[in-house]
Parts: structure tokens; sequence; C-alpha cells
């Protein structure tokens, strides 16, 4: 498990502030990619909960912020996507993700964390 993995489950279990799926999947890289941890945690801050409206998971949204501050090209960033859907049942969709959770009587963050986790290992296992 990489230190970017570790990170991202430190966050998460900080009870406050709260760091929402976007923030614990941006702030591991941000540091190492010229940008400060507060900007990472304060530009993340709307995209939790599927932008606040259970659209795209924020792990996701993250995750693509991340690969943006790496450089990633439409290629890496679409192999992202794919890797993720993959996981998780075609789903890219807060609201879907949590209604698959809710149907495994998986709790809200323990799915969270993971979609986290995937999203975060998935950069890492895309070497850029």
């Amino acid at each position: 498990m990489s230190g970017h993995v570790e990170k991202a489950k430190e966050l998460r279990n900080i009870a406050e502030p709260h760091h929402n799926c976007a923030q614990s999947t941006l702030m591991p890289f941000a540091a190492e990619n010229g940008l400060a941890e507060e900007q990472a945690f304060a530009l993340a801050a709307c995209f939790g909960k599927g932008m606040r409206m259970g659209s795209v998971c924020g792990a996701v949204t993250g995750g693509l912020m991340a690969l943006g501050l790496k450089g990633a090209d439409a290629a890496v960033q679409a192999e992202f996507i794919r890797r993720f859907r993959e996981k998780h049942g075609g789903r890219l969709l807060c609201d879907d993700l949590l209604a698959a959770a809710d149907e495994a009587q998986v709790p809200h963050k323990v799915n969270c964390d993971g979609c986290v986790a995937d999203a975060v290992a998935i950069i890492d296992e895309l070497g850029i």
C-alpha cells in the first residue's frame, strides 16, 4: 500500500474538520505537485457527495484533479475512469455507489472510504 493510500485513509478518519471524498483523494498528491494541502482542501471542498448533488463521486473528481496536477493526458484520465468503473460495477455517480452499498448492507462511510482508497491506488498504479 502506498503512502498516498495511507494518507487518504488518515484524512478520512479525521473527525474535525471532515475531509470529503474529493479532498481525501486530492490532498495526498498536493504537496509533491506544488499545491499546499490547505489549497487542495479548499479546492475540493465543493466536490464531496457528488458535487453536493449525488453526481460524479468525489473520489473520482478528486482523482481527476490529482491527475491534472500531475499533468496526465486524456488517455491517462480515461484509463483512471475505466479502472474506477471496473472496480465499482460500472458506477461513477455517488447516488448509484451509495445505493449499491445500501443493497449490499455496507455502511456509507465504509463504502466511501473504499472509493477513496481505490481512486488513490489507481492513480499510483498509473505511474504518473
